[in-house]
Order: structure tokens, then C-alpha cells, then sequence
């Protein structure tokens, strides 16, 4: 169905509304009715019933309803292991090795390349393991969210055994053009990529830069470690509310560094046998209980307690994932990935066209919030025509994951982003703006990169 140019109206008023409003989950819902209202418009069916139909069809979708568990069991699964005081042990043990900021961003960039498996289990460990010592180390959250996001999704990318690279070596060797190139198989097909793989290159390789002071504080970021020197607990009022508000009292004393490592290595190995981390996760919380509830460490009644708030805490990130699922569904609907193809098409050649195909993956996954949905979406459009312009189709392939780590990285509303966000306990806003100039210097080394490589590599 042709919509033309009218199909971009949702996508841009989504982000110039979440740029002036700073909010996530508002601006995603207005854009997808925008975009059901063009439908509706189009098509001739009630709007109401086209937009409340797409809504809920959201929740039966077991995908949605997967990734809406999972998010929300990690917060279970933080909220039980911090109440077992596992977290406050990691922080006295790192605490004794690490003792200065660079030191202390070092090693959860350190973690976060060995914990590769996935960005949410990245995610989950890195903060859980150093988010206290940072406190201590009077460095900023939000310079922790940024080392913990960009060891997220750039080293699962660069790892052909990742949920990252068995996802998207499926969807590439969907393609029988791929299947031509002999490879053997998804995964192999995908480890012949991953030396192109710019961004999640540069952006994991910027990270230990920034940490020791080659790369400066720009910007937003340069402005929260000011604000870490107003006091010394190295946050101002209203930062002390939001990061410490829920904060347990550390109870040093009984607190045990094999309340944290059990379930999470517990966690790691049933998620890597049964390769579904919701299954990975209902292990490490009855792991907890099995661990904890013997030595009184908590009561069965505080475990049911617990990881129930602790589900409800990542409420707010489980409303923009849905939203973001809601205008991604919108976008398609109307055509929007297929027409931005469609305009650049005659443009490109063999040489430009991997440095395209990482702009136009990043710019759609950016508006949609859908850092594997979007791809999902494009390679079947955008792997035959690279082959019809005569591009790598290496470097399309490496193209591709780029732009979707990029939208991972980058993208307000990404599902990596929030999680990050709330993980560390910031405002999800704050997390973007102080990464976003990073972000920055990381694509455009990419797109360098890729335009380079494409005279380069036949």
C-alpha cells in the first residue's frame, strides 16, 4: 500500500515530541496512532477498532509476551539477590582491587566483554556487580550506564556464539543468495562478518578511551561529573533521591559473595543449555530460595515479596518496550522501512552501498525503537539489492548488524537503552543524552569505515 512521503509524518513527530517532552513512552504511543490513523485513513476501517486490534495483539504475541517476562524477571531476580546483601559483597571485593574511577569502569568494562552471552544478562550482572563501588568511587551513573551499554550489544555482535549472532545469522541465511556463498551454516555464514562489524567495533572500543581521559567528557557528561563535585557523595539532591531512594542498608557483616555468584553463574549455564533466558532466569530465582531461605537470609514470605516488587520496579521499562512494539507495528503497516529504501535506491552503488545500508538500518531502527525487529524487516529488501548494485555482501550483511546496534545503542526507547537506564537507576533521558555524543564519534568512524571498505573489498 503506498503512502509515499505521508508515511514519515509518525516517525517524525515522535522524535521531535520526545526530544521537547524528554519523555519515552508518550511519544512512541502518539506516533503509532498516527501511523493507524493513516491506515485507517487509507484503508477505510474504524480507527478504533484498528488501533485497540494491533494494541492487543501485541499481548499475544509470544515474542512481546517473552521479552515482557524476561525484562521483568530480572528485576525479580536484582531485587532478590540485593536483598540477600550478594551485591554489597561484590562491591567489598572489587573494592579491594579497584580503587580509583578508572579502575572501577575498567573492570565493568572488563565484565561486560566476558559476559557476552547476551546484552541483558550484561546488563543485569555489570550493574549489579559495580554500581555500588561506583557510588563509593564518587563516579556518575550515568557514566556507568554508558560503559555497561556499549559492552552490551557491541560485544554480542562480535561474538558468533550471542543471541545476537544466532538471531541475525538466521535471518541472513533465510536469503538463498547467502546460502550461495558456501559458508555451510547460519553461524559460520556470520562469523565471516564480524571483522566488519564497525560500530560495535568502535563503540566498544571508544569506551576504554573515555575511561582513561583520551576521549573527554562532551557535553551532558561532562556535566554529571560536575555535578558529582557539589558534595561528597558526589550527587545533588535530586539525584540523591532518585539513585538512592530504594537503596538497601549494607549489612557487610553477613553479606556472603556466594549469594551473588551462585545464581548468576546458575542463571548463565541454564540460559546457555536451554538457550531461552526466561528459563534461565525462574533457575536463578529458585536458586535464591533454595540458597537463602535455609540460612534465614530471607523469609519466604520476603522472596515473594521481593520479586514481585522487584517485577513491578521495571514497570516503566516494560511500557516503553511495549509501546515501542506498538509503533514498530505501525511503521511497517504503512509501509515506512520499504519507502526509505525505496528513495535511496537510485543513489547507490557497490561502494556507497554498505555505508547506506548502515545509515538507513540505524535511522529505522532509531524511530522504531526495534533493534532486531527493523533488520528483521530490511534484510530481505536490502541483501538482494546490494547483490543487484554488486556490493560485498559481507559488508552488507556486517552493514546491517551495525545499524542495529547502533539503534540499541543510540534509540531512546531502545529495549538495551532502558533496561541500561533502569538498571543503573537513572532517568532513562539522562542515559541517552550523555551517551549520545559518544554514539556519535563511533558512527561516524563506521561510516567512514564502511565507505571505505566498499572501494576497498570487491
Amino acid at each position: 500500500m503506498e503512502f509515499g512521503a505521508v508515511c514519515l509524518i509518525p516517525a517524525i513527530v515522535t522524535v521531535i515530541f520526545a526530544v521537547w517532552s524528554k519523555r519515552t513512552t508518550e511519544p512512541l504511543l502518539l506516533g503509532a496512532l498516527l501511523g493507524y490513523g493513516l491506515l485507517s485513513w487509507k484503508t477505510g476501517e474504524s480507527f478504533v477498532s484498528l488501533a485497540v486490534e494491533r494494541f492487543f495483539a501485541i499481548f499475544t504475541d509470544p515474542e512481546s509476551i517473552w521479552m515482557l517476562l524476561v525484562c521483568g524477571l530480572f528485576g525479580s531476580l536484582i531485587a532478590v539477590v540485593n536483598e540477600s546483601n550478594g551485591t554489597n559483597a561484590i562491591a567489598r571485593v572489587l573494592g579491594r582491587v579497584c580503587k580509583s574511577k578508572t579502575s572501577t569502569l575498567l573492570s565493568a568494562w572488563i565484565l561486560g566483554m566476558i559476559i557476552y552471552i547476551d546484552d541483558y544478562m550484561n546488563i543485569l550482572t555489570v550493574t549489579s556487580c559495580t554500581k555500588k563501588l561506583a557510588d563509593q568511587r564518587n563516579i556518575p551513573r550515568e557514566a556507568l550506564a554508558y560503559v555497561v551499554d556499549s559492552t552490551g550489544a557491541p560485544t554480542s555482535v562480535l561474538i558468533p556464539f550471542s543471541t545476537w549472532a544466532i538471531f541475525f545469522g538466521g535471518v541472513f541465511y533465510e536469503q538463498d543468495a547467502i546460502k550461495a556463498l558456501g559458508y555451510g551454516n547460519a553461524i559460520a555464514t556470520y562469523t565471516q562478518i564480524i571483522p566488519y562489524v564497525f560500530y560495535g567495533i568502535f563503540a566498544l572500543g571508544i569506551v576504554p578511551l573515555f575511561i582513561v581521559g583520551i576521549v573527554p567528557k562532551i557535553g551532558a557528561m561532562k556535566r554529571a561529573y560536575e555535578r558529582t563535585k557539589i558534595d561528597e557523595e558526589g550527587y545533588g539532591s535530586i539525584e540523591m533521591d532518585m539513585y538512592h531512594a530504594k537503596d538497601k542498608v549494607e549489612d557487610i557483616a553477613h553479606a556472603s559473595v556466594w549469594d551473588f555468584v551462585i545464581p548468576i553463574v546458575t542463571m548463565i549455564a541454564v540460559q546457555m543449555y536451554y538457550d531461552d533466558m526466561f528459563i534461565g532466569l525462574i533457575a536463578a530465582l529458585l536458586c535464591c530460595l533454595v540458597l537463602y531461605l535455609p540460612r534465614k537470609k530471607i523469609t519466604f514470605n520476603g522472596f515473594c515479596d521481593c520479586w514481585i516488587e522487584g517485577f513491578a520496579d521495571l514497570i516503566p521499562v516494560l511500557s516503553i518496550i511495549v509501546a515501542a512494539f506498538y509503533i514498530e507495528g505501525a511503521m511497517t503497516a504503512i509501509g515506512m522501512p520499504a519507502y526509505v529504501i525505496h528513495l535511496v535506491e537510485p543513489y547507490v552503488n557497490a561502494q556507497w552501498y554498505p555505508m547506506l545500508a548502515f545509515w538507513i538500518v540505524g535511522c529505522l531502527g532509531f524511530i522504531t525503537g526495534s533493534n532486531w525487529g527493523i533488520p528483521a524487516v530490511c534484510a530481505p529488501i536490502v541483501i538482494p539489492l546490494g547483490f543487484a548494485v554488486g556490493a560485498n555482501p559481507l559488508l552488507v550483511m556486517a552493514a546491517i548488524v551495525s545499524g542495529a546496534t547502533l539503534c540499541s545503542h543510540a534509540c531512546f526507547y531502545a529495549d538495551a537503552t532502558v533496561f541500561t537506564s533502569k538498571a543503573c537507576e537513572i532517568e532513562n533521558t539522562a542515559h541517552v543524552y550523555t551517551q549520545l555524543p559518544y554514539v556519535g564519534i563511533a558512527m561516524v568512524i563506521a561510516s567512514v569505515s564502511y565507505l571505505a571498505a566498499g572501494f576497498v573489498i570487491a
